[in-house]
């Protein structure tokens, strides 16, 4: 268990899950680094915490800004013990139809935003021999299949291979890596922070619909941005890291779900699979249908 007030650097943490976050590692006497596109939006958590938070200002697509808001977080409270990567956002529409533009910059922040941040923490990380790298994902970065969130699931599935790929790399060094994957939680993610498009009409049954879903809000009724910022505190305190946290009865449904259906199509095609090497028994037989 942590005894020493440890050093937050957080991501988009001017509402939803990285404003919960921030409030939390505060309340637990670590130091906050909170870095919003516009930083005025934090004043009210330096006024109430003091030399204890250091606001920043920070768009996460741009690499050499990340750089200077960690050096000056690391300046500022002599290192950074968490590195969490919550900026993020989704507009909903088909994959078809979504404007090419839209697509590119939601996956520069909800991807590239991670690597550049990711990437700017490891000199810092390696040089302490420590650090926790916390990247937010999604239930359905391990489940994908929302209609109308192609840029954004393809994002998080990205976020996933990469931190995987990060974790083998930088074992050595002493940085480890949790990637966290809510389901429904009561934030602005489907509000004002979304923006839906016009969805054409072939496309009303599973874009259409989940749109009108997210807005009546039954994809965030259950989760609890604050407990579930307190859960993560929590789990950096206690020092018992899992690789994937699911946040959330619905996510944890969902994963299960999805993991016994790999589980059971990777066996019935398992025979197939293995034809394919060199001097395997050739052809197989071929599963049938359900």
């Amino acid at each position: 268990m942590s005894t020493q007030p440890e050093t937050w650097f957080i991501t988009g943490s001017s509402r939803g899950f990285g404003r919960s976050l921030a409030v939390a590692a505060l309340r637990a006497g670590d130091h906050v680094v909170a870095t919003a596109r516009r930083p005025e939006q934090l004043a009210d958590l330096a006024a109430e915490y003091g030399d204890r938070v250091l606001p920043v200002a920070l768009d996460v697509t741009d690499a050499a800004a990340a750089e200077a808001a960690l050096a000056a977080g690391a300046a500022k409270y002599g290192r950074i013990d968490v590195v969490v990567n919550n900026a993020g956002y989704a507009n909903l529409s088909p994959v078809e139809t979504t404007d090419e533009a839209d697509f590119r910059r939601q996956f520069d922040t909800n991807f590239w935003g991670v690597y550049n941040v990711s990437r700017a923490a490891l000199p810092l990380l390696k040089k302490q021999g420590a650090g926790v790298v916390i990247q937010f994902s999604s239930v359905g970065g391990r489940v994908g299949h929302t209609p109308g969130l192609g840029s954004y699931q393809a994002a998080k599935f990205a976020v996933d291979g990469f931190t995987r790929v990060l974790a083998a790399e930088t074992a050595p060094f002493g940085i480890r890596y949790v990637v966290v994957e809510p389901g429904g939680f009561a934030t602005d993610w489907a509000g004002s922070s979304m923006r839906i498009e016009d969805i054409p009409e072939d496309y009303r049954q599973t874009v259409g619909a989940m749109g009108e879903r997210l807005r009546a809000g039954g994809a965030a009724v259950q989760g609890d941005p604050d407990r579930a910022a307190e859960i993560l505190v929590r789990v950096v305190h206690a020092d018992n890291l899992p690789s994937h946290l699911l946040l959330g009865a619905g996510a944890v449904g969902m994963a299960l779900d999805y993991s016994r259906g790999q589980i059971a199509e990777a066996g019935a095609w398992q025979a197939v699979s293995a034809s394919a090497d060199t001097g395997a028994d050739y052809p197989v037989e071929l599963p049938t249908a359900r």
